[in-house]
Parts: C-alpha cells; sequence; structure tokens
C-alpha cells in the first residue's frame, strides 16, 4: 500500500500579517522541556457531494490555510534558544510559509476501513515526520492525501512548543470555517503566552512540585534506552466496563471514571509485564486542562499548551502487589491536586529549576483520552472527520504512551465500546495480553 507523494508546497499568509522580523516570548509550559516533540496525528475524511461544484481537498486546504495563518502566523515560525537560558523562542520572518505535501493512493478509504484498523505502516505514511532540525524550522507540516474515492486524510505535525492538541484544534476550526465561507473565525486567537502563564514575582512553589519531577542536566526526555516499542490495540466493550466499574465500587465504596478505570488496569498489567526492577519508582502521568482552573480562567482564544502534567507515583513492586481498586484510587486522589496553586507552582518550579534539567524520570507510563476532543469540528465542507488517529510516540516524558480512542464513525452501530492504542516494548507483549486477560472481556485487534 504504497503512497505517492509530489514536492510540498509552501502556503504563505493570504496577506502579510506583519512587516518586520520579530521574536515572540512563551510560556514557560510550552518551553518544558517535554515538549521538545511533534505531535502527528491523521484525521480521515469520507467522500460527500456536499461540495458543489466538486473540488479538490487539496486545493480547498491550502486556501483555508492561506487566510488562516494571517492571524495564527506564529505557526510560520522557526523555534531557537537564547542564549541567556537555553529556552525556546519563537523568531517570527517576514515572508515564511508552512509546507503542504500533496499525495494520493490508488485505492478507496473503505479498503483500509477508513483507518479504524490499518497497518501502521500504512498510516505512517499519510503524516508528515519530519527529523529535529526539519522540525525546528517547519513547526507545522500537513500532508494532504487524495483516496481513489474521493476521500482524503489530512495528516499533521504540529511542534509542542507551539501548542497541545486543544490549541492546534483551534487552529484547525479556523481554518475549516474558512473553507466553509466564513469571513471571520468564530473564535479570535490569543497569544500572550509569557503574560497569563508566566511566574510569579518571586516564583514560589508552594505545591511540592518536587515530589514528582526530578533534577539532572544530563537526561533527556525521550532518550531512555529500552527494547524495540511497538503499537497494540484492543478494544474494551462497554458491558464488561460496566461489570468491571460495579466491581471496583463493591470492593472501594468508591465510584471511577472509566479513565481511573481502565487506567489502573493498564498500568498495573504494563508495569507486571515489562519486568521493571521492584525497588524502581514508577510513575503514571497524565495531562489536565488547566485552562478553566487558572484564575483568571485563559481565554477563549487561547492556542498555546494549556494542560500541565499531573503524576502517581509509587514503586513497582507496590504498585503489582496493590488490589487494583487501590491503583484506581490513587489516580482518583491525584485529581485533587488540580488547581490554581498547582498550576503556578509548576510554572514558578520551571522558571527557578529550567537549567538544571527538569525531568519526569524514567519508568513514565502516559495515559490520555481522545474520546471527547471535539475532533468532528473540524469540517472543511465536506463533513467532518470519520476516523482520528495519533502517531506521536513520545507524550509527558513516556515513550510508551496509551490512547483511549473512539471508534471511526464509519463503524458506528457495529462495534461497542471503544478501543485503546498502547505502546509496549516487544518483550513485554505476550505478558501483557495475559495480565489482561485476568480481566476478563477484552480482546485484542
Amino acid at each position: 500500500m504504497d503512497v505517492k507523494t509530489s514536492q510540498p508546497t509552501t502556503v504563505h499568509p493570504s496577506k502579510p500579517p506583519f512587516t518586520d522580523d520579530h521574536i515572540l516570548p512563551l510560556s514557560h509550559l510550552d518551553t518544558d522541556r517535554n515538549m521538545n516533540v511533534p505531535f502527528r496525528y491523521v484525521r480521515a475524511y469520507a467522500a460527500t457531494n456536499h461540495h458543489h461544484p466538486p473540488t479538490d481537498p487539496f486545493d480547498v486546504i491550502t486556501a483555508a490555510l492561506s487566510t488562516a495563518l494571517v492571524k495564527y502566523y506564529p505557526y510560520t515560525g522557526s523555534l531557537h534558544r537564547r542564549d541567556s537560558d537555553g529556552r525556546f523562542e519563537l523568531h517570527c520572518t517576514v515572508g515564511s510559509g508552512v509546507p503542504v505535501i500533496p499525495a494520493t493512493v490508488d485505492f478507496p478509504l473503505s479498503s483500509v476501513n477508513y483507518l479504524d484498523d490499518a497497518e501502521e505502516e500504512f498510516i505512517e505514511q499519510l503524516v508528515p515526520n519530519p527529523d529535529q532540525d526539519t522540525l525546528l524550522k517547519n513547526l507545522l507540516i500537513l500532508q494532504v492525501t487524495r483516496f481513489s474515492c474521493g476521500g482524503y486524510t489530512l495528516g499533521a505535525s504540529v511542534h509542542h512548543v507551539l501548542c497541545d492538541g486543544l490549541g492546534a484544534t483551534l487552529f484547525f476550526n479556523a481554518m475549516a470555517e474558512v473553507a466553509r465561507g466564513a469571513v471571520e473565525v468564530t473564535v479570535e486567537p490569543v497569544w500572550e503566552r509569557s503574560k497569563l502563564l508566566g511566574p510569579r514575582e518571586p516564583a514560589r512553589t508552594e505545591f511540592p512540585i518536587e515530589e514528582f519531577l526530578s533534577l539532572n542536566k544530563d537526561f533527556v526526555p525521550y532518550t531512555e534506552v529500552v527494547e524495540k516499542v511497538v503499537r497494540e490495540y484492543f478494544h474494551v466493550k462497554d458491558e464488561w466496563l460496566d461489570r468491571f466499574k460495579t466491581f471496583l465500587q463493591e470492593k472501594s465504596g468508591l465510584s471511577f471514571t472509566t479513565f481511573e478505570a481502565l487506567g489502573a488496569v493498564l498500568w498495573q498489567a504494563r508495569v507486571k509485564a515489562s519486568k521493571i526492577p521492584r525497588d524502581e519508582e514508577v510513575k503514571f502521568a497524565y495531562a489536565v486542562n488547566i485552562r478553566r482552573v487558572v484564575k483568571p480562567q485563559l481565554p477563549a482564544g487561547y492556542w498555546g499548551n494549556g494542560c500541565v502534567p499531573m503524576y502517581v507515583k509509587t514503586t513497582a513492586g507496590d504498585l503489582i502487589e496493590k488490589p487494583i481498586w487501590e491503583t484506581a484510587e490513587l489516580i482518583k486522589k491525584s485529581k485533587r491536586n488540580v488547581s490554581d496553586e498547582y498550576v503556578h507552582s509548576f510554572i514558578d518550579y520551571q522558571e527557578l529549576n529550567y537549567k538544571k534539567g527538569i525531568n519526569a524520570g524514567r519508568s513514565v507510563g502516559a495515559f490520555t483520552d481522545w474520546r471527547h476532543l471535539g475532533h468532528s469540528t473540524v469540517d472543511f465542507g465536506w463533513g467532518g472527520p470519520v476516523t482520528v488517529l495519533p502517531l506521536s510516540r513520545n507524550l509527558l516524558g513516556s515513550v510508551e504512551p496509551c490512547f483511549f480512542l473512539p471508534y471511526s464513525e464509519a463503524s458506528q452501530g457495529k462495534k461497542d465500546g471503544f478501543k485503546v492504542l498502547l505502546y509496549l516494548r516487544v518483550n513485554a507483549v505476550a505478558s501483557f495480553r495475559e495480565e489482561m486477560e485476568k480481566f476478563g472481556n477484552m480482546a485484542y485487534v
């Protein structure tokens, strides 16, 4: 299944957004060392007849991108480290643009089930995968791949220093509004990174952030040496999940969300299958949206990184010996730490310790729930995407992230529940499956 790509087209803002080269400051959430990676994902769009007359998705998307870049011009910038402290800052240069790769395949989207269970090797061809040097110069790279049926995919590589998934979705929604004929975007973008999420004066950490983070100038996130990491999918049935959460409630007297209950199972099974030494510290990491947590709340158009990492930590030995409901309770209790003070302590900790090499350490498992992120709103005129898939292997300091994903809309009515995508060390796969089978009605796909 080959994807035929052509030379990239550089898309410039439809009118000059500025006349002089300049530098934009970033927030301490943007310059967190864990953010020096791309997040990559693909949206799949089924063929429809909504556009009259029929139009080429590449032409529609690049025209919309050109218009949107007038207000979102930082996507045309490049990242450079400051001499004073080594933090990234954004350099904006007159005449810069965003590369968009045109591509085609000679079969229909339906033949790969709208990417719902397509092979990783094929999906990787649908999304740009820049090297580190290119990534710093091209913060956003897109690829539009047309299928023989008239459907298409939009693959994106976005530098995480510039924004998080919610921030990127604001931008793609702005593009989609323009593509559908809007004169003005609904949500006006807001920069103000260092002003809205800057350190306090004086910087102080009233929440004990140091309990969860380490300081080591020689440690570079995502470079820890592990065995080959592979993608695994399995699906979770609604009936099993309801029974499992009822079981946890009977044992603990507490009610748990799907994220808490299933996260506990996955974390415990992964640590056990990976044979991590019993005395080694392990962490469960997840991101919390702080846009409405901070005081005052961030404006609706704030599109920078607006999440902070939360951590649950214990030793590998303690984790695998705990009853599963106690692990779920650890995750549940960690959410109580979410507060305006936690956010500002995290920011101030970055201010005070950045040069010392802040990191989350080793044996971090990152977990994220993509089932309710509103990806379906990104409609360029043919309807929203039927499938959205992440391809990022590095998240929150972890090289083994886990995503809760909805099934493709093309599969609605055919499958109940949702699927889980996780990355595992290849030597741990068989043991992990055995551990998961102990919990009952889940199947690998």
